[in-house]
């Protein structure tokens, strides 16, 4: 088992307290009733933190809608308008399906599908512009790292941690670090910024899994380390992936701001990973990194169990915030919880009673697999020589 890395200074000096951003948006939005996104994710943290009393007056933003204008520093054009075109007749021509990725089993038609990632959008980029001073940022609608210029991917239609990044460094972040560590290799980001010597990109991610990039052996670019994880890996592995390669690597290159997507579905209970992770081990990742930066923006990200996802990422924002987490959970939070239901495929009708009554899973420790092993030893002797 390893400890958390503490780091030598605590950047954090007479910040405003964390900033919430939310939208009532996705309380009744889904992208089907089969599809992995049909489950409440973001409701549920914002109930969760609602009902532990954890957010303060003021501390909760409404998040605006994205302009299609505010996109296209990313996006383009024509691809703006075959979102908004698909959401308007909900309906897609062969050509936008087949340009755009879009009225796919993976990215599908449905009612909001231009105003809900419109939405995480307009958050990210209100992010970017609150923290031209410092202080935190929490959306957990954000993270949908697989979106491209011109075309959907993975569930994603937008890419707002590209236009997170983008608005950070118009509100003068010079240097920014992307930290990923969804089950899935964040390619659209990859794509946005590899080139970019001023954006250090860190992403763990289960080997072989779609989009299957991401590889240890990068082609030596010097801004961009992988660290692909086995099926399995559990909290010791991303322990000492932690502590030898993402803390190293963001002490190396002194960011001005930190953007983390914090993933759900790294986690054992998660339909969509074979990876073995506690949400401990997310947690120790925030709490290492937050006192390294004096900007930070938390996004969501992937997580398909909504007990998992919105303990975890309700977590999250109790971190932030200096909050303990508690053994048991009141009653009111309790309520929340057994309020869910995950109907359709892979459903779970009765869950554990852990997924109720707390928010912290029990550890998952273990032998370090030998692959994650090797993957420290490569990136470390990387670090050595990079600046």
């Amino acid at each position: 088992m390893h400890s958390v890395v503490p780091h030598p200074y605590d950047v954090r000096k007479t910040q405003t307290p964390p900033m919430f951003i939310g939208s009532e948006i996705y309380r009744h939005s889904s992208y089907g009733p089969f599809h992995p996104l049909r489950v409440p994710r973001v409701s549920t943290v914002m109930d969760l933190c609602r009902a532990m009393g954890w957010i303060a007056p003021g501390q909760y933003l409404t998040s605006p809608r994205a302009k299609p204008a505010a996109l296209f520093s990313f996006h383009t054009p024509e691809y703006i308008a075959a979102l908004q075109r698909a959401e308007a007749t909900q309906s897609v021509t062969d050509t936008d399906r087949a340009r755009h990725s879009i009225g796919t089993s993976n990215n599908p038609v449905f009612t909001e599908m231009y105003r809900r990632p419109a939405t995480s959008a307009g958050a990210a980029l209100l992010a970017g512009e609150l923290l031209r001073h410092p202080g935190t940022v929490f959306t957990p609608a954000g993270g949908t790292h697989h979106g491209f210029p011109d075309r959907a991917g993975g569930f994603c239609y937008l890419n707002d941690p590209v236009l997170g990044i983008q608005a950070l460094r118009r509100n003068g972040a010079a240097r920014i670090a992307y930290l990923d560590i969804d089950a899935h290799h964040c390619d659209g980001v990859d794509h946005a910024f590899r080139a970019d010597p001023d954006t250090l990109l860190i992403s763990t991610h289960e080997e072989g899994r779609w989009p299957r990039t991401g590889p240890l052996n990068d082609a030596g670019v010097g801004n961009v380390f992988n660290v692909p994880l086995p099926p399995g890996a559990h909290d010791d592995d991303m322990a000492i992936v932690r502590d030898t390669v993402i803390l190293p690597a963001l002490a190396a290159f002194r960011p001005d701001a930190i953007v983390l997507q914090c993933g759900a579905d790294a986690v054992l209970e998660d339909p969509q990973s074979r990876l073995a992770l506690s949400n401990n081990a997310h947690w120790a990742i925030l709490s290492a990194i937050r006192p390294m930066v004096s900007r930070l923006m938390v996004l969501g990200g992937g997580g398909y169990n909504p007990w998992s996802v919105g303990r975890l990422w309700s977590g999250n924002w109790a971190i932030l915030n200096d909050l303990p987490i508690p053994l048991v959970l009141p009653g009111a939070a309790q309520s929340v919880l057994a309020g869910l239901r995950w109907d359709g495929q892979r459903r779970v009708t009765v869950p554990p009673p852990h997924w109720i009554k707390t928010l912290r899973d029990v550890p998952r420790y273990g032998l370090i697999h030998d692959s994650t092993r090797h993957a420290c030893d490569h990136l470390s002797a990387r670090l050595l020589s990079w600046t």
